[in-house]
């Protein structure tokens, strides 16, 4: 690999050619992660840079990290009015977003963000700037007229005095969203589900939560309105994620998922792995210890994708299936009975000694029909959850 080159992470801006605007401010530091994050997502990149943006960090070190055209003054052609699919101005100071509330055309960047706001493109604007100049009301005004002329405003949080610009993933993981907005409305159930033997003991099964928050961050980051809800999780949640709701216990998550099916979701993805078997009975307090044997008495629980079969009537709704000991064609048996009977659009299943082992399938998709797709890893399974709900509303 080159040193220029990056590792693809996602697909959320391919084909699109999106300008980097940079102002002045020590936030501009961070412009070469950032440039080599939008890669990292497809996309192809053009650069604007101000004059005091160049006074942090050299436009050599910016071409190195964008592998695009770095505009650092007014050129002959124009090249700051190409039909850019995007415009994310990162960091934007506060003089940045009074020229563009009022029209002022002092450089190539405001000519740029001119022609994209007659257009109708998608603008995203991350303020930097200390809590004092934040806290002025002007500098309200000026974020609403911003608003108000058709950018949108991504501020950082409050940290050392300052309003920092968000870390690069986050940036790029909004800027994504807003570039691919759309009013597909999903929910993604994740991580185990634990069912409490008395006060601090509970039996729980295994899961770390991984795979529901990358297909989450993925269906986020291609403009779909996310909603997760989350059970007992072992990895970080992804901070951009608008909505997780926790409910480790299933019963309260199957609460909450019934209360959201009224909204009317279209989409439905049950990753979670939810309990098959529960404690009967709760003991209050502390089960005191050196007692001998324990015996507990697990019963059946609630199946959640067959109590919201009929809540979710109509929408793509796809599962999940985890299995062990058989064989291929009997997990795809398996994951097309869970279909009819659970009326899913769709199952990705997978078998437990497959799991963490590079020679053998992520999963396997399998449809109502009983095709079955092979899903070598984690982007083959979110593009095939999307283009099930593609073909499938």
């Amino acid at each position: 690999m080159r040193d220029t080159d990056v590792e693809a992470r996602g697909s959320s801006l391919a084909g699109r050619h999106i300008l980097l605007g940079v102002t002045g401010g020590i936030a501009a530091c961070d412009t070469v992660r950032l440039a080599r994050e939008l890669r990292r997502h497809g996309a192809e990149l053009s650069v604007i840079m101000t004059p005091s943006a160049q006074e942090i960090i050299t436009p050599l070190a910016v071409r190195w990290a964008s592998q695009g055209e770095v505009i650092t003054d007014w050129d002959g052609d124009l090249s700051a009015l190409a039909d850019f699919d995007a415009v994310l101005v990162a960091p934007t100071t506060r003089n940045m977003m009074a020229s563009f509330a009022h029209g002022m055309m002092n450089g190539p960047l405001l000519m740029a963000l001119s022609a994209a706001r007659g257009r109708g493109v998608p603008i995203l604007m991350v303020p930097s700037m200390h809590n004092d100049l934040a806290d002025d009301p002007i500098t309200g005004d000026l974020v609403e007229e911003v608003i108000s002329r058709g950018a949108t405003v991504v501020w950082g949080d409050e940290e050392e005095g300052k309003r920092k610009t968000p870390g690069h993933e986050e940036c790029v993981a909004k800027f994504c969203n807003l570039v691919n907005h759309n009013s597909t409305s999903v929910v993604v159930t994740l991580g185990a589900t634990r069912t409490a033997i008395d006060d601090i003991r509970f039996v729980q099964n295994t899961s770390s939560g991984a795979t529901g928050y990358t297909i989450a961050d993925d269906l986020f980051r291609h403009g779909m309105d996310v909603t997760c809800v989350a059970g007992a999780t072992s990895v970080s949640q992804p901070k951009w994620l608008p909505l997780v709701i926790n409910a480790p216990d299933p019963d309260e998550m199957l609460a909450e998922l019934k209360a959201i099916a009224k909204d009317g979701i279209e989409v439905w993805i049950h990753s979670a792995a939810v309990l098959d078997y529960v404690v009967e009975e709760r003991v209050e307090g502390k089960i005191a210890s050196l007692q001998g044997g324990l015996d507990i008495n697990l019963v059946e629980g609630s199946k959640h994708i067959m109590e919201l079969k009929d809540l979710c009537n109509g929408a793509v709704r796809i599962g999940f299936k985890l299995e062990s000991g058989i064989k291929q064609r009997d997990l795809v048996h398996r994951a097309v009975a869970q279909i009819e009977k659970a009326g899913m659009t769709a199952t990705i299943a997978n078998r437990l000694e497959d799991l963490g082992d590079s020679d053998k399938p992520r999963a396997w998709l399998i449809d109502s029909f009983g095709a079955n797709f092979v899903l070598q890893n984690d982007s083959d399974m979110c593009n095939a959850i999307r283009s099930v709900i593609a073909n499938n509303r």
